[in-house]
This record gives C-alpha cells, sequence and structure tokens, in this order.
C-alpha cells in the first residue's frame, strides 16, 4: 500500500512540476551588453510591450543577471503601447472593480489575472505608454471583460535550456492560428494598401483582412501618419504601423520589404515597402488591419485620404 501510495504521489508531483512550468512565466536573464531594444528584437516584440511586462520607465537601466519577463507577442497590445498617447480610449465594457497594487506587480501581470488586454487596463485607469505602476497604488478592473488572445507563435521548451530557464524558439514553423471568412473581390471605389486585392475576412486571433499581392508589389499608405513602429513582429514577420492625427493606428503586416523609419511622416499614397511572401500559404500576401483605442475596427469602413 506505501508503495502505491508513493507512486501516486510521485505521479502528481510530476504533474504539478510539469504543469506549473508551462503556465509560469518566461523569464530571460540580461546578459553583458545586452539592451531593451537587443532583447526585444531577439525575441521579436516591441520595447514598450518589455518595459510594461516588467514594470520599467524609460529612464530604467536593466543590469547583468537581471530577470526579465518576456511577454506573449500580441499585435494589439503592441499597437496600443506604440501610439501617441492611449491615455482617454475608450474603456472596456464589463463590471469594474478595484485591484491593490502588489509588490512585483505588472500592468501585463494585473491584466492577464484579470482575463484582460493590457490595452483595456491602461483605457481604464487613463494610463499612457509610459506608466509604470507602484505599490499600494489603486487601479480599476473587469474580470474577464477581453476577448483579445495572444498571437504568439512561440514554443516553449526545455531544450538546451539551463537549470531554471526556459528556451523559446521563435523562428520555429507554427499553425496557421488564422480564422478565415468570405473572400472578395476589391471593389474599385475604395482605396486598399496594394492594388486590386482579393479581400479574405480573417477573426480569430487576428481581426482584419488579408490581402492577395503580387510578387514584391508595393504596399502603400491609405491615411497619412506618423510611423509609429517598424520591424520584425513574431508571428507577423515585418510590420509598420502609422497613427493619424485622429489617434486610429493602421498596421501593414507581413511586408517583404520596408521602406521607412519610425518617426517619419508618411504621406497618403507613400510606399511603406513591399508584400511579403506568407510562409504558411506560401502566396504574396499582406495582412491588414485597423485600430481605434486599442481595438479592431473594419479595414474596409476605415478613412481613407
Amino acid at each position: 500500500m506505501k508503495t502505491l501510495f508513493s507512486k501516486r504521489t510521485a505521479i502528481i508531483s510530476i504533474f504539478m512540476i510539469l504543469t506549473s512550468a508551462l503556465f509560469a512565466d518566461i523569464t530571460y536573464k540580461v546578459e553583458k551588453g545586452d539592451t531593451l531594444y537587443s532583447i526585444s528584437r531577439k525575441y521579436q516584440i516591441t520595447v514598450a510591450e518589455l518595459r510594461t511586462a516588467n514594470n520599467l520607465s524609460e529612464n530604467d537601466v536593466i543590469k547583468v543577471g537581471q530577470k526579465l519577463i518576456i511577454p506573449d507577442a500580441d499585435i494589439g497590445t503592441a499597437v496600443a503601447l506604440s501610439s501617441a498617447k492611449t491615455a482617454g480610449n475608450a474603456a472596456p465594457a464589463g463590471k469594474v472593480t478595484e485591484y491593490t497594487v502588489k509588490k512585483g506587480d505588472t500592468l501585463y501581470g494585473i491584466a492577464r489575472k484579470n482575463g484582460m488586454a493590457v490595452a483595456d487596463l491602461m483605457a481604464l485607469n487613463n494610463l499612457d505608454s509610459s506608466a509604470v505602476i507602484k505599490v499600494g497604488q489603486k487601479l480599476k478592473v473587469t474580470q474577464g471583460s477581453s476577448t483579445a488572445s495572444t498571437t504568439s507563435t512561440a514554443t516553449k521548451t526545455s531544450e538546451a535550456a539551463k537549470p531554471g530557464e526556459t528556451v523559446i524558439k521563435v523562428n520555429e514553423p507554427a499553425p496557421d492560428t488564422r480564422t478565415y471568412g468570405a473572400t472578395v473581390n476589391a471593389d474599385s471605389n475604395t482605396k486598399w494598401p496594394v492594388a486590386s486585392p482579393k479581400i479574405t475576412q480573417v477573426k480569430g486571433k487576428i481581426s482584419g483582412v488579408q490581402l492577395s499581392a503580387k510578387n514584391n508589389e508595393p504596399v502603400l499608405c491609405i491615411h497619412e501618419g506618423t510611423v509609429m513602429y517598424v520591424g520584425l513582429y513574431r508571428g507577423f514577420g515585418q510590420v509598420v504601423f502609422v497613427q493619424t492625427k485622429t489617434g486610429l493606428i493602421y498596421a501593414y503586416t507581413g511586408l517583404g520589404s520596408v521602406k521607412v523609419r519610425k518617426g517619419e511622416y508618411a504621406v497618403s499614397g507613400a510606399e511603406l515597402g513591399t508584400a511579403g511572401l506568407d510562409s504558411i500559404s506560401q502566396k504574396y500576401q499582406i495582412t491588414f488591419m485597423v485600430f481605434q483605442n486599442g481595438q479592431p475596427i473594419d479595414p474596409a469602413k476605415a478613412p481613407r485620404n
């Protein structure tokens, strides 16, 4: 009987260890020469996401040996944190309760505990992208108000990991998590980033449209604005975010090449880059999304100029 009990206890212990490892935060230990920018590039997320996940201000300096949380890639959060200002965004629906910030808390962690998107948590508390929270601070939260989900294509594995560390593979082929709707031909009266595309609705973890394109076809800006972010983003390839003066953010993703830089002002019709080859479909196309107050809107109804 004792032997059977011991075996059951061992099995339960192993299960608990594996379960806790699966749902544990992914951490990275800072090495000599690392910067927030280099780490963000390594994991293909934005610096702003990395700061928010670790409650770091723009003036904080990371140190060798410091452990950083690597958040899941979520393009909705990336867009919200890349905007010039997120304060004043529409608050998410749901029953609002109060949360008191504890030692070790971050906006990323609090949002995850309450089933919210970081962008929703920031909007509800009128916080901008440089916000740093403090112990004892009162925050408004809404339980399970968000329908957002991670778009990360990274996998967690213990292969080649040191004790207590997790290896993240960001370049491995991943299954297609996109949910497709109807495909229609573009209306000649509506301007799109590429000429005469076939338009496929994309839902689920990604909300927007997929636009067919020709080999290395120019991708054009359809509404003038400031380029807020340029770079590789996990699961989306090369991306460009353009923010209008009214706060809308147009996300052009899956580009083969980029021809603008962060901080530039892109006029309507300017070439942002070229269409890329989708790694899953093996077709030239881009995924196009538009966000208002951190939430996706129908790209077909978004303003053009």
